[in-house]
């Protein structure tokens, strides 16, 4: 219901749970925006701009710095990722791709030792192991494409953060001392997240000086206040230093690309998602339209039936992701035939509803002559004039490289283990690949990062996405069965336990805690090799009414928040 006045207002609605702990849950609705992060602070300074008369663009480029402040072990200036946008006024959906590149000076074999063997961490830590970054370059092509506030405007709020501080809170706080050991590798990282060798406490105030100079010159100066000037010339000193790859050519001749987005069907949703370099777009498709014909009156969320019949799903899904995905520029990757009606029929005879797969005898279901080849952040917003952002950016593993960029304040991903640096040999993620994700100089590396867009009856009906390495896309896939075929509301998804296959390794993940003894005995009994583990990922959904009221939820996993007016 909307008050005479035109005021905004807030519904709460009280609900009974159909998730994981069966208990009473809020949602609330908000009439005009609503933003959803992995950081309070981030939410805040978005839901701010959208009251200034900000649109979603504005809103995901001040978040998008934000929490390079905030949320230092995934928001990042020195990485890079995706965006997916739907633009009111156009009717439109366009896909941003903003993913590092190999240097100019990379090889294939860099990676490996005299003897051909990967060098331990010698893609996840220090200088050789970062891509060339494309963040600053993506939120910039985003606001020039659709931003309505002024650039320097919406940078302030983070240049603020990073001069003055902010209150550590415990999430922080214990995610820094956590990772004690591998920040305080470098001196530059040291200087920051350990000054005098002191771990952080929740309460401290934290400043990043150095930080909020460079997001400053970037204000002020747009791409040339990254990609040249001062801040290029510490990146590249910093490379030198540490015997890195990255060059002034290399920073100078980087640019994001528009693409067009993956789009299929599922049940009453038209959904949108990422292409290539991320396989994030064309494995949902491949997973969702795999359970499509499958009759779920007899299952539950958590039902082993249902579990099993997703598992399988993935599991032919990640086999052809191995074989046939990569840069777009390099490779052809043959989208069309992998989301096709006949191919996935002839995959999905290779479903037996009683008995799991075997990994190792289920090969890609296309011909290779067809071809010439954790920790992430996600947000999604949406505005009162009917814009939408879904946005995942990283640096991947927690805190990146771990090397800060000196002088400048900032942590450089490690993006380039996402590549196959062998082929057969799996990477931090436990994924496999093959030549069409080797390593080439200006190659962009294959990602598992899924920003989605969802339309029903042609209006916007939901946002989401979230980091999680392999395990995003399953995280996104089941939110969207958990909302087309039974029914949770967006706080009920969040909280529902989750579980994962991704081919090789030849295990079911289940998150521990969330599954009981009788669920994993019957999934045992159906063949599957199960593995519990930590809670993983971090959804961040937002769901529109026909009416256009809009309802958020950040997941528990992590210390996100919702904001909305």
């Amino acid at each position: 219901m909307y008050n005479r006045f035109g005021l905004s207002i807030i519904l709460l609605i009280f609900i009974l749970s159909l998730g994981s702990c069966g208990s009473l849950t809020v949602e609330t609705f908000y009439e005009n925006g609503a933003v959803v992060t992995s950081s309070p602070t981030a939410s805040e300074i978005g839901l701010e701009i959208l009251k200034q008369g900000g649109n979603a663009f504005d809103a995901a480029v001040a978040i998008g710095f934000a929490l390079a402040v905030t949320h230092p072990e995934a928001g990042n200036i020195g990485g890079g990722g995706f965006a997916l946008t739907y633009n009111a006024v156009t009717d439109e959906i366009h896909a941003l791709d903003f993913r590092e590149k190999a240097p100019g000076g990379a090889t294939v074999d860099m990676f490996l030792d005299s003897n051909g063997f990967v060098a331990e961490n010698s893609s996840l830590l220090g200088s050789r192991s970062a891509g060339v970054p494309g963040t600053v370059a993506g939120l910039f092509s985003l606001w020039e494409k659709y931003g309505s506030l002024g650039w320097y405007q919406l940078l302030q709020p983070a240049y603020k953060l990073a001069d003055t501080g902010f209150i550590l809170d415990q999430y922080l706080a214990n995610s820094i001392t956590s990772f004690g050991n591998e920040l305080k590798q470098f001196p530059e990282t040291k200087s920051i997240f350990f000054p005098e060798n002191i771990a952080p406490k929740p309460g401290d105030r934290f400043t990043q000086k150095n930080l909020a100079a460079t997001i400053q010159r970037i204000a002020l100066d747009s791409l040339n206040g990254f990609y040249s000037g001062k801040t290029a010339d510490l990146i590249v000193e910093t490379m030198t230093k540490y015997d890195g790859l990255i060059s002034h050519d290399d920073l100078n001749s980087y640019k994001p690309v528009w693409r067009r987005p993956v789009n299929f069907q599922f049940d009453s949703l038209d959904i949108y998602s990422m292409p290539p370099p991320s396989s994030g777009g064309v494995l949902l498709g491949m997973i969702l339209k795999l359970l499509e014909p499958v009759d779920f009156s007899i299952f539950a969320p958590k039902s082993p039936e249902y579990i099993h019949h997703f598992a399988e799903a993935c599991r032919l899904a990640y086999s052809e992701r191995a074989t046939h995905l990569g840069d777009p520029e390099f490779v052809d990757n043959p989208l069309d035939v992998m989301l096709s009606d006949d191919f996935l029929d002839a995959r999905r005879e290779l479903i037996d509803e009683n008995q799991a797969g075997i990994s190792h005898e289920i090969e890609s279901g296309i011909p290779q002559n067809f071809l010439e080849s954790e920790s992430t952040t996600h947000f999604s917003i949406a505005d009162k004039f009917g814009n939408l952002v879904s946005l995942t950016y990283t640096l991947n593993t927690e805190y990146g490289s771990k090397l800060v960029v000196g002088g400048a304040g900032f942590l450089l991903n490690n993006e380039m283990d996402d590549f196959s640096i062998k082929p057969g040999v799996a990477n931090v993620y436990g994924l496999v690949g093959g030549r069409a994700n080797e390593i080439v100089s200006g190659k962009r590396m294959l990602s598992s990062m899924s920003p989605t867009i969802a339309l029903k009856n042609g209006k916007p009906a939901l946002v989401l996405g979230s980091p999680g390495g392999s395990k995003i896309i399953t995280t996104v896939a089941q939110a969207i069965v958990n909302i087309s075929r039974f029914g949770l509301s967006p706080e009920q998804i969040v909280n529902m336990p989750r579980f994962h296959h991704q081919w090789l390794p030849d295990s079911l993940y289940l998150e521990e805690g969330g599954f009981d003894i009788n669920i994993k005995q019957a999934l045992i009994a159906k063949g599957h090799n199960i593995h519990e583990r930590s809670r993983y990922s971090e959804l961040m959904i937002i769901t529109i009414n026909e009416d256009g009221m809009k309802t958020g939820a950040a997941d528990p996993r992590c210390n996100g928040s919702v904001s909305g007016y």
